[in-house]
């Protein structure tokens, strides 16, 4: 793996040579860990140019517009797939035999229900909270519910845990929005497949039952496929940084949804719709687009554009194609979805978008996705969190399976030098 070599030539001092580790796929990676022993370190804010860990899960490549799980491309996993079966892909290195589906589904359904408890840990919260901040609450709190099987270093406990989570949160963020609402909590019903059981309990209500829509379902479906995960961004890092010193499961995916309640992370597609409600009109869209290309004007378009790709979203060619199934069924007439496809006609005919690849991404069209179903703005995150935390679990678990350190940063510090106290009267 580490057949080359690097050479770093510091002035006055020897050259150290450093190992270059090549992956399977994806540039050569430079090992600094030796490095520190020359008294020297790295300096790279917002982890630009660094590897924090070696992982198999998931691999992105920006420029291509590329994000395979396990070596199966997205777009694959999308059409042929259902979430159950990426779960399992995430989780286990493999995509299932039909009799391995049809174990992990009906374990997942065997845990879908919460503690009974659990719910009156609820009236603790005012209910016009943030879902998210109800969220955190009570997926942290589920370690008092399930101590049975904390044990990091017991593989057995490992399993368990990962797949109480993946089968609880549909069952949470739907108790956490039925509490907002003020609405009875619905049960889960086993007898439906992990979307239909999500919007169920979403909408339903004990007097009165509705069919769940096949094309919502499959729509909902996909958003939690596209969301599963992506490689090592700011949630997936918090949650193995929490990981790496030995907290519980529950506990790390607690610190992974405070961080992916940031609106540059999952609260990205919350702020599209808010941008929509502050353009307010089709008529309007010009003077917001002159504010987007202003260099000097802090106004930015949500949605458009990533971090990571320099290319399309590949994830956003598919949910763009659900959100045209979803718009078709249900027939909506509504402004702001007209403002929103209003918007990504221009994008993707502008030259200024198209030249600095700010196409519509999972976020723009996942957004309006939910906002046709009918889950209100402030929900969209805690649904992120609900499809992520089988990478995030995932992630834990293939750091917990190998030889790994409690994550220590080390920092270019600029304050004063070491001073002494000056008595408060003699102080200036």
């Amino acid at each position: 793996m580490a057949d080359k070599k690097a050479q770093l030539v510091i002035e006055g001092a020897a050259p150290v040579e450093l190992p270059i580790l090549t992956g399977t796929v994806g540039p050569d990676v430079i090992d600094v860990r030796g490095l520190g022993a020359t008294g020297h370190f790295t300096f790279d804010p917002g982890f630009m140019a660094t590897a924090s860990c070696e992982s198999k899960i998931t691999y992105i490549d920006g420029d291509k517009g590329v994000l395979l799980h396990r070596g199966y491309p997205i777009e694959q996993l999308a059409e042929k797939s259902d979430y159950l079966e990426t779960c399992y892909l995430l989780l286990n290195g493999e995509l299932p035999n039909a009799e391995q589906k049809a174990q992990f589904v009906s374990t997942v359904k065997n845990h879908t229900m919460v503690h009974e408890q659990l719910k009156s840990f609820f009236n603790g919260f005012r209910r016009d909270a943030h879902p998210m901040a109800v969220m955190c609450g009570v997926v942290g709190a589920l370690s008092a519910f399930y101590h049975d099987s904390l044990d990091i270093n017991n593989p057995q406990h490992r399993e368990i845990s990962a797949v109480r989570l993946v089968a609880k949160m549909p069952t949470l963020a739907a108790m956490v929005y039925k509490y907002s609402m003020g609405q009875p909590m619905m049960y889960p019903r086993n007898d439906l497949s992990y979307a239909e059981n999500f919007l169920h309990m979403m909408f339903n209500t004990p007097c009165e039952i509705k069919p769940i829509s096949p094309v919502l379902a499959k729509a909902m479906d996909r958003i939690f496929i596209l969301h599963a995960d992506h490689e090592q961004n700011a949630s997936t890092s918090t949650v193995r940084l929490a990981g790496s010193s030995g907290a519980n499961p529950f506990a790390c995916i607690a610190a992974g949804i405070a961080a992916l309640w940031g609106p540059a992370h999952g609260g990205a597609n919350e702020a599209v719709l808010n941008m929509l409600d502050e353009i307010g009109d089709v008529s309007n869209i010009d003077k917001f687009i002159a504010k987007a290309k202003d260099k000097n004007d802090p106004f930015k378009l949500m949605g458009f554009g990533h971090r990571v790709y320099k290319n399309r979203d590949p994830r956003a060619t598919v949910m763009k194609q659900t959100c045209d199934e979803v718009l078709s069924e249900l027939g909506i007439n509504d402004p702001q979805l007209e403002l929103a496809m209003r918007l990504e006609e221009i994008a993707l005919t502008d030259p200024y978008f198209k030249e600095r690849s700010l196409y519509p991404n999972v976020d723009f069209y996942s957004g309006i996705i939910l906002k046709a179903i009918g889950i209100p703005t402030s929900m969209f995150t805690v649904i992120f969190a609900l499809a992520r935390t089988v990478g995030w679990i995932s992630h834990w678990k293939e750091m917990l399976s190998g030889p790994y350190k409690i994550g220590r940063p080390r920092q270019l510090y600029t304050g004063h030098e070491q001073r002494d106290i000056v008595d408060l009267k003699d102080r200036a």
